[in-house]
């Protein structure tokens, strides 16, 4: 939360006398409409002449709303305004989140001779980052550099974070940062006074304002010292899993110290999705990995392995689904998310899709594997089940629904999917161990391919088709020395696209010199 001043000198004098051209950036949700009224009614609480006009974006992040507003210099009644910005010729732009920020200046609204620029370094995700089945966010790194130069002053600082805090939305925090920038000549009071005669979340719109006034003007803090990873603590629950958790806990501390924190998480995760003696078995294999690990090395085959191991093992079925959308803490989350108000009245409807290959691994192990092996019964579960549903979880009889299916957490080891799991779970790990033998590079390369498999459904099946492909992959260039390397370059290939175009041309260069 700290403003970056780029190295241009101030404008000249005679600028004061001229219109003040504002520009504000914002998509759906973050108030821009709001920002560019309450600037209006400062100017003209201040005597001053104003226009504000607007041009509107596109849905789903192609494009934000531009608010533009001019306010004429001191004394000119009757300026004469355009009706929308033009590129360098913009004094003050208000981007409300990063990668606006990135657009402006490529439009060339932003210019080192003339322009503030305040932005929000939060990111809100396009629909194209998002459909990336790695990690497709875009890199801010340059937007902040280019910022720092691009503009004769940049402030930045995560608006939308210090607005939601307050219980307010980011059109309040930017109004405080642009306060607090200095760029328009009004004090402070008559910001607030705008905020006070909207007459709605006055409190809130307050508290964020002060904030946002606070992230541009106060010199940033020294960075405080990194706190150490909370120990495990207690669970609660049943004497036995008690006396078994404090079990768990004691072998932890008996591993590396570099593996203990990941493992920590790790046995969170399994013991929660499961029960203690799940977790047990989880750290029978992260201390067997442990035990042939090199600390030489920094152990990272076992720092792997605890990660990899424990999202294995905490797979996504029905019965977890379930269990998630039942939780205790599902609800208020909701409803801070919603800003919900005490005389508001909240619904929850879960939207269900079940496919057969669902409702089969839901099955005993030995007659799921019968169900998976019969067209004839798949097709009728298909025909019986695969079909939108939606189930209203804020009722007692949709709760309940959920709440049976969650409460099969003690019948899940019996299942087809978890069968099927384990087995994949073992496969996986004798490879690593048979790598790890001859290669350990290759070993760790091979449990982050794990990554590959996550989510539910149509998403899992995806994952674990390109997991196969890129096991397939690796075990073409095992034998050479950079077989590390393209077993990174395999996994990485297949997060480029949901459709697996780039891994398939990883794959036939492979196979193009093995």
């Amino acid at each position: 939360m700290t403003p970056h001043q780029a190295v241009f000198s101030p404008q000249g004098a005679d600028s004061t006398q001229a219109i003040t051209k504002l520009v504000v950036m914002a998509v759906g949700g973050q108030g821009g409409g709001v920002l560019t009224n309450w600037i209006e009614t400062v100017a003209r609480d201040a005597g001053r002449a104003v226009q504000a006009t607007s041009v509107a974006g596109v849905a789903q992040r192609t494009g934000a709303t531009i608010y533009y507003v001019e306010i004429g210099p001191e004394g000119v009644k009757a300026p004469i305004f355009s009706l929308a910005p033009a590129a360098g010729d913009v004094d003050i732009l208000i981007a409300a989140e990063l990668m606006e920020a990135g657009r402006a200046i490529q439009r060339g609204f932003v210019t080192p001779d003339r322009t503030v620029l305040i932005a929000s370094e939060h990111r809100a995700l396009a629909v194209s980052e998002k459909m990336v089945p790695g990690n497709g966010i875009a890199s801010g790194e340059e937007v902040l550099a280019a910022a720092s130069v691009a503009a004769r002053q940049y402030y930045g600082a995560d608006m939308e974070r210090l607005a939601v805090a307050q219980g307010s939305v980011i059109s309040a925090s930017l109004l405080g940062a642009l306060a607090g920038s200095g760029a328009l000549p009004f004090a402070r009071e008559a910001f607030e006074t705008a905020i006070r005669e909207s007459g709605k979340g006055v409190d809130a719109s307050l508290a964020a304002f002060g904030e946002g006034f606070d992230a541009v003007s106060t010199p940033p803090r020294a960075a405080q010292p990194a706190q150490p990873t909370k120990a495990l603590g207690a669970i609660t629950g049943p004497k036995a899993e008690q006396v078994a958790w404090n079990r768990l806990v004691a072998r932890v501390s008996g591993l590396p110290a570099p593996v203990r924190d990941m493992t920590s998480a790790g046995l969170e995760k399994v013991v929660a999705f499961q029960n203690t003696a799940y977790g047990a078995d989880y750290m029978d294999r992260i201390e067997g990995i442990a035990s042939r690990d090199r600390a030489d090395q920094g152990f990272a085959l076992t720092l792997e392995a605890a990660k990899y191991i424990a999202n294995a093992m905490a797979y996504d079925d029905v019965i977890r689904v379930a269990d998630r959308k039942t939780r205790a803490a599902r609800l208020p989350r909701i409803e801070g998310e919603m800003a919900r108000k005490a005389d508001q009245i909240l619904q929850i409807t879960e939207f269900l899709h079940p496919r057969a290959e669902e409702i089969a691994s839901l099955l005993p192990a030995r007659l799921g594997a019968r169900v998976e092996a019969s067209p004839k019964w798949m097709a009728r579960l298909d025909r019986w089940f695969n079909r939108g549903r939606r189930l209203r979880s804020d009722t007692l009889g949709g709760f309940l629904q959920l709440y049976l299916v969650a409460g099969l957490r003690g019948y899940r080891p019996k299942t087809r999917r978890h069968e099927v799991e384990r087995a994949h779970l073992e496969a996986w790990l004798t490879q690593v161990t048979r790598y790890s033998e001859v290669n350990y590079d290759l070993a760790v390369e091979v449990l982050r391919c794990r990554r590959l498999i996550k989510g539910y459904s149509d998403t899992h099946a995806r994952g674990l088709s390109k997991f196969d492909k890129v096991m397939e992959g690796i075990g073409l260039v095992a034998g050479r020395k950079d077989a590390a390397d393209w077993a990174r370059r395999l996994r990485e290939a297949a997060l480029q696209d949901e459709g697996g175009d780039a891994l398939d041309g990883a794959l036939a260069t492979v196979r193009s010199f093995v």
